[in-house]
């Protein structure tokens, strides 16, 4: 399901959101231990896990960026800096599972916004494959999500 986007007073609002077969616990240990959280986004490493915590992005030239943890509060929500704007996970529990929502505050729609959305939209598809024993082609996937993104922003 693609994502939606809204302008609230010239900020967008990207909202994700995927259900889970499985409990909040074990997809909040994807979110926040750092041997999960490569398998479906490598780049990232968690430092510090705490409210004004941090967490380090590779950028894969030797150099990391440092993202400020905003907002914290177990097995519920993570807020992380994203650059220039705001990455924020929300678990609810579901009688068969939970529910996940992602929220990515864009300050700038830019050429880069349709591939950091393909990106996010993979991501949390590559989270639920693998906690339901799947895999996916990410790269064939992301070049889909990618098309779909770049056509829902140039509307």
């Amino acid at each position: 399901m693609i994502a939606t986007i809204q302008n609230e007073q010239g900020i967008y609002l990207a909202r994700f959101e995927r259900q889970f077969d499985h409990s909040v616990e074990t997809v909040w240990e994807m979110l926040t231990d750092n041997e999960k959280l490569k398998q479906w986004f490598d780049e990232l490493e968690i430092v510090d896990l705490r409210q004004d915590g941090l967490i380090q992005f590779d950028m894969q030239d030797g150099s990391y960026e440092d993202m400020k943890i905003l907002d914290y509060e177990p097995l519920k929500t993570l807020v992380v800096e994203w650059g220039q704007d705001i990455a924020s996970f929300e678990l609810s529990s579901l009688s068969n599972g939970c529910k996940l929502v992602f929220v990515e505050t864009i300050s700038t729609i830019t050429e880069h916004t349709p591939k950091d959305l393909a990106g996010w939209h993979v991501c949390l598809d590559v989270i639920k494959a693998l906690l339901d024993g799947n895999s996916i082609k990410r790269e064939d996937d992301w070049k889909i999500w990618f098309q779909k993104y770049k056509e829902l922003l140039n509307n």
